[in-house]
Parts: C-alpha cells; structure tokens; sequence
C-alpha cells in the first residue's frame, strides 16, 4: 500500500484550506484505518476552522461525518473487521474525515447500512448520534413508556433536526411540533413526520397557544439559544425539560424554570469521544440501529446534496452554504481522487 496520502487541511481561519500530503497512520490499539468513500459537513466544520487563529505548521484535517472501508485494524479491535463497510462521527480531538484515509477508534463506529449510498450514510452519523443523545440521554425520554407524549423541537429542517423528526416519530412516538421558516423547511418537516410545524422567526408563544394543545414535555432547541429561551422558559411544560445545542452569549437566569420544576441540559455528541469516557461505544451501539432502520425503511437519510468530490473548492462551496443557516438536511462530498 502507499504510504502517503492525500488530505486537505487549513493553516489558519481566513486562509482558504489546501490540498497537502501526508503519512498514512497506522491503526492501533482500538483504531481502525479507514479508505473514506463519502463525507459530510457540519457546521461544526466551520466552527472549528474558525477557530484557528494562530497559524498552523502542519494543516489541521476538518470533518466529521464519514463512510468508508476498513483496510486495516488495531490489535484490540473486536468490533470491526478488515473489509467491513462503516460510517462514524469519530473525535473532534483528532484529524478529520477531509482524507483519503482517516483513523477512527472502532467504538465510535458501526456497520454501514447496506441499502443506501455512501453519500447518504456519510450524512447520517453525527447528527443521528447528536438527536438520539439528546432526546434519550438528555431529555431521558423513555421508549414505550413516554408515548404520546409532545416535543417542541426548534429549527426541524437542519441536519439534526432532520434526523430528530425522524426518532421521536419513529422510536419515541411522540407528538411532534416542528419550527420551520420557509416553505420548502415546512414540506421537509411534514415528510419527515411533524405533526405540527410553526415559524421560528414569528413569537413562539403565541403560534404554540394558537395550536391549543398540551405545553411541550420536551424542547429540542437546534437553533440560537439566546435567542429562544425565554421563549422555551414559558413554553414547556411543568416537569418538563429543555435541552439546546447551540453555545450561548448570554448568561441565563434559570430560576425562571423553578416553579415548574423544569429543567434544561446541553448536548455535544463529541462529549463521549474528547473525554474517553467509559461508554464511548454508546456511539456504536446508536449507529448500529440508525443503519438498521435505515436498512428497514424505518426512517431516511437526510442527505439532500452531494456536491462533487472532496477538493479545496468544494469545501468551500460547502462551508458557506452552511454559513447561510438555509440548508436542508445534509450536504456531502464524494471520496478524494
């Protein structure tokens, strides 16, 4: 096999990201080596670009979402095999999916559905792993014990929203409140099983008031968190419990939540992976049964553009059209050539 590999990385924040070569890693210990068929991007990328204010010697690999094929494994792999076909998020704290080749450790990966194409399993894992998080660790919704119960989830169209549709449909059988601000978001939110859909942009309070149902259990807040939680603070239901994505500006006054004995949580898929907390392979286990769903037509993928292979170019292309906070679903690259 080669030894080197293709990739492309960023030196800096304002600098346009390069296509540069590089050693292939060797994987060991609970580290698979993957040969990366299909990407996707997240606005976690941009973030991270960002974040790079002082220049970098060697370019820092973004991306975070990825399907490919396991060329070689560790010798404390059980999980995965050499030759197996797999889709992970991996860790934020190590080189990106933006490669020929990328190194993942195998409890953050799983078998990759089998009826669908890279491009759309590449779109399903980080955001699959953050809504099931969020809804069943964070928001501890109980399957078959919570039925019928409501979910307000703020910005439905995006990635995470796409997919969290989907499981509190699907696995939760929930009552669903989807926000959407356009007519294309709303017919998207509709597919995907929302029961109700209003406007994030217009007053949360009184669109939910307008619906005259039951205050929401749970709020799923996938859009600015400054921005709605006074809103989300009237809205939910006592007992019930909030949980956002989004960082926030502001500092909260959470005493607002006290008579309703309410309670709100943050969720960060790559808590797991950044801390090497004892249950990493949580991660596995999530992506085994999102591709079993997928294989049985239980939910889609949310893939709803492949823009060409993984080069310079196109990541750019791919970076600003997540910067207009207008996408839907999820945008993919093809493998690099």
């Amino acid at each position: 096999m080669l030894k080197k590999m293709k990739a492309i990385g960023c030196h800096l924040a304002e600098e346009s990201p390069i296509q540069f070569e590089q050693s292939i890693p060797i994987a060991k210990g609970h580290d698979v080596l993957v040969e990366i068929s299909a990407v996707s991007v997240n606005p976690i990328d941009t973030k991270i670009k960002a974040g790079i204010t002082d220049r970098l010697n060697t370019p820092r690999i973004l991306g975070w979402d990825a399907m490919g094929t396991v060329i070689a494994a560790g010798d404390k792999t059980t999980l995965l095999n050499v030759s197996d076909k797999i889709f992970y998020a991996g860790d934020i704290s190590r080189p990106g999916s933006y490669a020929q080749y990328q190194l993942v450790d195998e409890r953050l990966a799983a078998k990759a559905p089998v009826n669908i194409k890279p491009e759309q399993s590449a779109a399903m894992p980080l955001t699959s792993i953050t809504a099931w998080e969020a809804l069943f660790s964070r928001l501890k919704i109980i399957p078959g014990h919570d039925d019928g119960k409501t979910i307000l989830i703020i910005g439905g169209g995006g990635g995470v929203g796409s997919i969290a549709i989907q499981l509190a449909k699907v696995v939760a059988n929930l009552h669903v409140i989807a926000t959407a601000s356009r007519p294309e978001t709303e017919q998207w939110c509709a597919k995907l099983g929302a029961d109700e859909i209003i406007n994030h942009h217009l007053d949360l309070i009184e669109q939910y008031r307008m619906l005259t149902i039951e205050k929401p259990d749970y709020i799923l807040c996938l859009a600015d968190t400054d921005q709605h939680f006074s809103a989300m603070a009237e809205i939910i239901a006592p007992e019930g419990m909030i949980c956002s994505l989004v960082n926030s500006k502001e500092k909260y006054d959470m005493n607002v939540l006290k008579n309703k004995s309410a309670g709100f949580v943050w969720e960060f898929m790559f808590t797991k992976p950044m801390f090497k907390t004892k249950n990493m392979v949580t991660h596995h286990n999530i992506l085994t049964q999102i591709a079993s769903m997928i294989d049985e037509g239980k939910i889609i993928s949310t893939l709803q553009q492949t823009i060409g292979p993984i080069t310079p170019g196109n990541i750019i292309t791919a970076h600003q059209k997540l910067l207009t906070g207008k996408t839907i679903g999820k945008i993919a690259l093809t493998a690099l050539v």
